[in-house]
């Protein structure tokens, strides 16, 4: 690689931020996303949630149920430039239904920003998802939202991320009354206040202090208001955390904010803190090591398959995460898992829905590809190699289902439906041994309506569920497998790659199962 090559590649690299925001349901992620793509020039107008009945909707929901329930069902992607960065946004479904899709979106992120509800404080789907991201090892970043609304103490929120999730934190600014008493925040990391002023707080005024002592902080924040902030400053000072980059870094101290995404207060110094100090674009694990992003080799892998973006072209887009090299229109590349060079022709970036055409990209972008039916979820692609990025992770389902469809006609697109929407994810398909009937394993309800309502609308095929008693799906490895063991409380399945699962109504029926195959491994995930 030339010097300046190389020089331009670090230039790109460490422009980039790629992260996901995580939390429960409700606790503002759309509104905070819409925010952030307001400051980088993306969208003129942020819709809300709230406004989903009128035609404006939220830009990263975009697919009709979500339109219609005001939640994110799938991830998007959506990217801005903002002072000289160049910002990647996973926008990871909120519903505790799909969790599936948002673990493996996770995979693609190199930070996460982690919104909490002032009120409700850390709730159970942000605890699961925060799990994921402590595995990996990848720095958090905390939003504490809805200040303007009764809420919980400061306190208590930054004792609870410590006593539920295990992590220590730095809050970065501090509250100035909360509520109808909300007043704005005192910035501690560049000691000035900021204002939540106007009858409809739309106005956001930012004074430079001294220190909290200063009499403007006084005369701002009224005498009662200030004897409070006193007093926790002080409190944060003698007893709180340090400030540590290698802890943040590593994932162990997570920086805290407060603000109110909906009222845009706090929102752009979160941002514009989270690009100083968000990690780039660091290498990534394969089977010939760690894959630097400066290799001069381009490579990539698919972690979302997405079919019908574009309900009018029926097309599918595989999501790739570029982990090095510079990627170019029209390249060719390995698809490594068929050995077949394929040349990449029509790649596509995102403002969700939104797709412009891309002429080059780097490490930490994410591009769509079109997808002929060609691509699974964690196939690598690269140049000059023959090496796989760390296969992705699959998650044992939690509710089943037998399906059928109703009109015999219609298993050609019945069949075909299915093979999609399980190459995204969306389902896990088994097949019963002997009479080969079709049962769907998910991780929450709401796939069970997703496929349904996809299999409708998308594939003009309806299909019948029948819920069944199952509750657990362990794959089994076992050189004598018999399904005659498996015929009480559970039953003895195959996967789409012909592997063994058996399915068990209880914890009780597994337990036993392992106690009569002492011999078998039993596992939560595909081999």
């Amino acid at each position: 690689m030339s010097i300046d090559t190389l020089q331009k590649m670090q230039e790109e690299v460490q422009k980039r931020r790629t992260f996901a925001i995580i939390s429960h349901p409700d606790a503002g992620k759309t509104t905070l996303t819409e925010k952030l793509l307001l400051f980088g020039g993306a969208i003129r107008l942020a819709g809300t949630v709230k406004g989903r009945k009128a035609s404006k909707h939220a830009t990263s929901d975009w697919m009709e149920i979500e339109k219609q329930r005001g939640i994110s069902v799938t991830s998007s992607v959506m990217q801005f430039d903002y002072d000289g960065h160049r910002v990647n946004i996973l926008d990871t479904p909120g519903h505790q239904d799909f969790s599936e899709d948002t673990y493996r979106t996770l995979t693609a992120a190199d930070s996460a920003v982690m919104l909490i509800d002032s009120a409700k404080g850390v709730e159970m789907q942000t605890k699961k998802l925060f799990q994921v991201c402590r595995k990996r090892g990848i720095p958090i970043f905390t939003f504490i939202n809805k200040m303007d609304r009764e809420g919980r103490d400061p306190f208590d929120l930054l004792e609870e991320l410590e006593e539920v999730l295990g992590i220590r934190s730095y809050p970065m600014n501090w509250p100035i009354g909360s509520g109808k008493q909300f007043r704005g925040v005192y910035d501690r990391h560049q000691t000035q206040v900021e204002l939540f002023q106007g009858e409809d707080h739309k106005e956001i005024h930012v004074r430079k202090v001294s220190g909290y002592g200063d009499d403007m902080v006084k005369e701002l924040a009224g005498e009662f208001l200030y004897d409070q902030l006193a007093q926790d400053l002080e409190l944060l000072d003698v007893a709180g955390d340090p400030f540590d980059y290698e802890k943040v870094r590593t994932g162990e101290l997570t920086p805290v904010f407060f603000g109110s995404a909906i009222n845009n207060f706090g929102v752009q110094t979160f941002l514009e803190n989270f690009l100083q100090l968000a990690p780039v674009p660091t290498p990534r694990r394969s089977t010939q090591g760690a894959i630097d992003p400066l290799n001069e080799q381009f490579s990539g892998y698919v972690f979302k398959i997405q079919a019908n973006m574009n309900p009018a072209h029926r097309d599918r887009i595989a999501f790739l995460r570029i982990c090095s090299g510079k990627f170019e229109r029209g390249m060719s590349v390995k698809h490594v898992r068929p050995g077949k060079d394929i040349k990449l022709a029509q790649p596509q970036q995102f403002l969700a829905q939104d797709r412009d055409i891309v002429e080059e990209a780097y490490p930490g972008d994410i591009i769509g590809l079109f997808d002929p039916g060609i691509f699974r979820i964690g196939d690598t692609l690269c140049q000059g190699g023959n090496y796989e990025f760390d296969e992705l992770p699959t998650f044992s389902p939690e509710l089943f289902s037998k399906v059928s469809v109703k009109n015999a006609l219609k298993h050609k697109q019945f069949q075909k439906g299915v093979d999609q929407l399980t190459e995204e994810g969306t389902i896990q398909v088994f097949r019963t041994i002997g009479f080969d009937d079709m049962i769907l394993g998910v991780v929450g309800q709401l796939q069970f309506e997703v496929f349904e309502y996809r299999m409708k609308a998308e594939y003009g095929v309806e299909v019948q569920l029948q819920r069944m008693n199952f509750q657990f799906a362990r794959w089994i490895i076992d050189k004598d497998v018999d399904s005659a063991k498996f015929r009480i409380n559970s039953q003895l399945v195959k996967d789409k790659n012909n592997n063994f699962v058996v399915l068990f109504e209880s914890e009780y029926a597994m337990r036993s199962a392992m106690d009569k195959s002492p011999n078998a491994q039993f596992l939560e995930n595909a081999p």
